[in-house]
């Protein structure tokens, strides 16, 4: 599988990754519902024999969760590169807060750390930019386990320009986990153009809306998500927005045909094709999802389909 330069970094990464979100099962704010840990594990070791060589996850993600099940599944093999984030963290309650505290995150690189298995994290994001004004003491923060081996590199997630500035001003971005898809491409407009021109490797989330462009959502799906599925609060997952998201899923669907791929493929390499994108996270459940995604790591969309895509968005804003 191809690789490309992830921004100001020493490592080549594969068009797609490992998203590790929903792996993390139920029982939390932010869950995808049930999870069965021994599908996400076949999972990732399937990922990482197809060539994919790196996988994106969190502390919150199912609480610590999602981290204990990377480390399961890389125990004992060739290390893939490793993206986990932090500043959202939880109580005995399970309630989620935000914190850029520098104890706060030194408390959490280390559980991190031990969760995974690892010696040293790849790449350390910022989750959030809460609270906004912890900003500089968190990134000061994350340049010292940088300097202290704990990390190598570090990068923030879902911070804005003005946001990485700040940053900048303390030590180097490496890189920047935005949302992007089709159905939010918003940060195509002022925040992708920076990080191109700042050398900020860009690994997008969501690039298939959340499974919206997956080619196997419809109504029925949605109507039946589990009761701690987050989507079911989610207005792109209700009318009026879902009807219009479901037919741009149809359109990606009818692109994918002559090719034998799903929506999901033109959904991701559509987001690959912008030349800021370094690599897509897709979130992954199980071994058939990853091999009917996996085309899209070389899958190009043609002028003539990238404009039919244009027409649709302008048609249908």
């Amino acid at each position: 599988m191809q690789t490309r330069e992830f921004g100001n970094t020493d490592m080549r990464i594969t068009p797609i990754g490992v998203g590790a979100w929903a792996m993390g099962g139920g029982n939390w704010e932010f869950a995808w519902g049930a999870q069965d840990d021994q599908k996400s594990i076949a999972t990732i070791k399937r990922a990482l024999d197809l060539g994919i060589n790196w996988i994106d996850t969190a502390a919150v993600y199912g609480l610590g969760h999602s981290e204990e099940v990377v480390g399961k599944a890389i125990k004992g093999r060739e290390q893939p590169y490793i993206f986990t984030k932090c500043s959202l963290v939880w109580n005995e309650r399970r309630e989620v807060g935000n914190s850029l505290k520098a104890d706060s995150l030194r408390r959490e690189v280390e559980g991190s750390l031990k969760r995974l298995g690892i010696e040293a994290i790849d790449l350390y994001q910022v989750h959030w930019p809460n609270p906004d004004d912890d900003i500089e003491e968190g990134w000061e923060t994350l340049a010292k386990l940088q300097r202290q081996g704990k990390v190598r590199y570090i990068g923030v997630s879902n911070f804005n320009v003005e946001q990485m500035r700040r940053a900048q001003k303390i030590a180097p971005i490496s890189s920047l986990q935005p949302p992007y898809s089709l159905v939010h491409p918003e940060v195509q407009e002022e925040i992708l153009p920076f990080c191109e021109r700042n050398n900020i490797g860009v690994i997008v989330y969501s690039p298939m809306a959340s499974g919206l462009l997956s080619g196997g959502m419809n109504r029925d799906r949605v109507r039946n998500f589990a009761q701690d599925d987050w989507r079911r609060n989610s207005q792109d997952f209700q009318e009026p927005r879902l009807s219009r998201n479901l037919e741009l899923a149809k359109l990606l669907s009818d692109i994918g045909f002559p090719y034998n791929v799903p929506a999901g493929v033109v959904a991701i390499a559509w987001t690959l094709n912008n030349p800021a994108v370094t690599g897509a996270i897709v979130g992954l459940r199980s071994v058939e999802q990853l091999e009917e995604i996996l085309p899209a790591a070389e899958f190009h969309l043609t002028e003539r389909e990238l404009a039919q895509i244009d027409k649709f968005l302008e048609e249908h804003p």
